[in-house]
């Protein structure tokens, strides 16, 4: 169906971007904000469980109130928002005296963007997941070929932006690699 190569288009831009800034995520905290190891990991691990936790209470909220289709748009647009944010990098921290002096700020805008691609996985992720299954019958036998061509999207964003994103953000700066991965989330929100 013609709705498979646009779930297709959207989840892959979707991982692209998602992949792409936790790539950076523990590199650009311990590097540019001098976090430890461990504080960085803190952030790292409870980012993930959010990510895994929130899909919850997103397909709750789509099939009580929003719709499947309203939700992967609302979600797209807070990932959007979100990865744009995670792209203001701030003043880069220092040490002086031997305590490390990092830019508040910039911080507090990446927490509430961290925080606002939390919440806008949580409403795209299981949705868009449930629309490539609407798009079968019941007794479809495409149904499991169309399952597999969607999760290819999964995979090809995945891996262009382990390539694209961590380039960026290593060589050029952290706000490029962010900043593709919001480029990569605005097309799969057009898409």
């Amino acid at each position: 169906p013609k709705g498979l190569y646009v779930c297709f288009a959207t989840e892959m831009w979707e991982r692209f971007s998602f992949y792409g800034m936790k790539y950076l995520l523990l590199l650009y905290l311990t590097k540019y904000h001098l976090f430890s190891d461990a504080m960085g990991l803190d952030v790292l691990g409870s980012y993930a469980a959010l990510v895994y936790a929130m899909p919850v209470i997103g397909g709750l909220l789509a099939d009580r109130y929003l719709g499947m289709r309203k939700a992967v748009i609302f979600g797209g647009c807070l990932l959007t928002l979100g990865h744009l944010g995670m792209a203001v990098e701030g003043t880069q921290a220092t040490r002086v005296n031997g305590d490390i002096v990092r830019d508040q700020a910039a911080l507090q805008i990446f927490y509430f963007s961290l925080s606002l691609i939390i919440v806008g996985v949580g409403f795209l992720k299981p949705n868009i997941s449930t629309i490539v299954g609407r798009l079968y019958g019941e007794q479809d036998s495409r149904r499991d070929s169309g399952y597999t061509i969607f999760y290819m999207g999964i995979n090809i964003g995945a891996f262009s932006a382990t390539l694209l994103c961590g380039y960026l953000g290593e060589t050029l700066g952290w706000h490029y690699g962010f900043g593709a991965a919001g480029i990569g989330m605005v097309i799969g929100l057009v898409i």
